[in-house]
């Protein structure tokens, strides 16, 4: 793992060069425990901002993702409920989202989710019908698409004895977009980020037999195979450091979180909990070991540990501020 300024490198440039890692850089195994002597780096934008369309606009600048332009977006965020950000994502953040999207070229942006209450009435009490009519943006709820728009998997080896289903329209989506609060779940999730927002894709009548299983925290990890996302925005302004998903103990986390890797996005937002000092949950679990991103990792969903994370930020506050992270995710 390492971390640098992006004042001191070609952003672009840098990116370029991880992405193509991933490909160029091999994986050599060595002896019993598989030890590498390479691993690829996924970066990882850490904003330290209290303002969130700042810390957007400033974590979109510094990724500079590609492939937006001419693409229809599928945008998921956190609406759980209509509860105020980090319960659900904060209009703010959903707003400025957009906005880079189509500053970016993209032909469309749809909103689609699926609320624990009824979703049109979370969508209206947050005001989102309103916004999505002045800034053009299109909303999908997945309470009211029809059987057949729903896709079947079944992936061998998994917790999920049925199989589970996803909308054909994210599976299908030429760009998908996550944007993800930064909390605990005291409901079984242990946390609730990147991965655990892909709950809200699901249909509701399965949603209530993952919460109940023991299992819950590897079937997380295990519905995130079925679509990927190009693009992830964590909003850490503000954070529960304990409770969740709707109510929780509240910090100033004061961070905007950005990548393309959920599972390094989310061990990212692990070490920012653990640097605040969450629930005992949090804190008495290296990140790795946390079971959600164990099973992660053990089905290849993203990165296989902290040391293919590039840590960058785009001033010295971030900076300081990523170098505390990285001491954190160096334990694990």
């Amino acid at each position: 793992m390492s971390l640098r300024h992006a004042a001191s490198i070609d952003r672009r440039g840098f990116l370029k060069g991880a992405a193509a890692g991933l490909v160029l850089i091999p994986h050599i195994e060595l002896g019993a425990l598989g030890s590498r002597l390479f691993a690829p780096k996924t970066a990882v934008a850490l904003i330290r901002t209290s303002d969130r369309k700042d810390g957007v606009r400033r974590a979109m600048a510094l990724l500079d993702p590609e492939g937006i332009a001419g693409r229809a977006v599928n945008l998921k965020p956190n609406f759980n409920t209509a509860d105020p950000a980090p319960a659900g994502t904060h209009n703010d953040t959903l707003a400025q989202i957009v906005t880079e999207l189509k500053e970016r070229g993209a032909r469309d942006v749809i909103v689609g989710e699926s609320s624990f209450p009824p979703t049109k009435n979370v969508m209206e009490a947050k005001g989102v019908f309103d916004l999505a009519s002045d800034m053009g943006f299109g909303i999908v709820n997945y309470d009211e698409i029809p059987d057949n728009e729903w896709l079947h998997f079944k992936p061998s080896g998994t917790h999920w004895p049925d199989g589970f289903h996803l909308p054909r329209h994210v599976v299908e989506s030429e760009y998908n977009v996550s944007t993800c609060c930064l909390k605990t779940h005291g409901s079984g999730g242990v946390f609730t980020m990147s991965m655990k927002l892909s709950v809200g894709l699901t249909p509701k009548r399965i949603r209530r037999g993952m919460h109940r299983s023991p299992d819950m925290r590897r079937m997380i990890a295990e519905l995130n195979q079925g679509y990927a996302p190009k693009l992830i925005i964590m909003d850490g302004v503000e954070a529960f450091t304990d409770g969740g998903p709707s109510r929780g103990q509240l910090a100033q986390a004061n961070v905007m979180i950005a990548g393309t890797d959920r599972v390094a996005v989310d061990a990212v937002g692990l070490a920012v909990l653990k640097e605040l000092g969450a629930n005992e949950a949090i804190m008495g679990t290296p990140i790795f070991q946390q079971e959600q991103m164990a099973r992660a990792v053990e089905v290849r969903l993203g990165i296989q540990g902290p040391n293919e994370i590039e840590l960058v930020s785009d001033d010295e506050a971030g900076t300081a501020y990523a170098a505390k992270l990285e001491g954190i995710l160096a334990q694990g």
